[in-house]
């Protein structure tokens, strides 16, 4: 099993099975899903980045149009979306464009 502290970067899933799997194998996840062609998601990127590094929290990357159902699974309307999960449970979601770090660390109780 990896640990948060050795993810220094975000991990691209790619199915609800990788997704299911990440959740599996860390306490706390933060998950974005994306869609190529998206400026704000682009401009999340070092962000989440700075977070992975910075934080005790796994942090991946989704684009739901990989796996459509997750579309519906997790409400998904507009992107990016984040999704915090802790122990495999949804705790939170942010749907309102660009977060910047700060406002990340405090959705993760950092």
């Amino acid at each position: 099993m990896t640990t948060a502290e050795e993810l220094d970067r975000p991990v691209p899933l790619d199915s609800q099975t990788e997704l299911d799997d990440f959740l599996a194998n860390h306490d706390r996840v933060l998950v974005e899903f994306y869609t190529d062609g998206c400026g704000i998601c682009q401009s999340m990127e070092p962000v989440l980045s700075g977070v992975a590094r910075s934080a005790d929290v796994a942090v991946a990357t989704m684009n739901p149009r990989d796996d459509p159902p997750l579309v519906e699974e997790y409400d998904v309307r507009s992107v990016p979306k984040l999704l915090y999960f802790e122990d495999g449970d949804l705790v939170d979601t942010r749907e309102d464009g660009f977060v910047p770090a700060d406002d990340l660390l405090e959705l993760i109780g950092e």
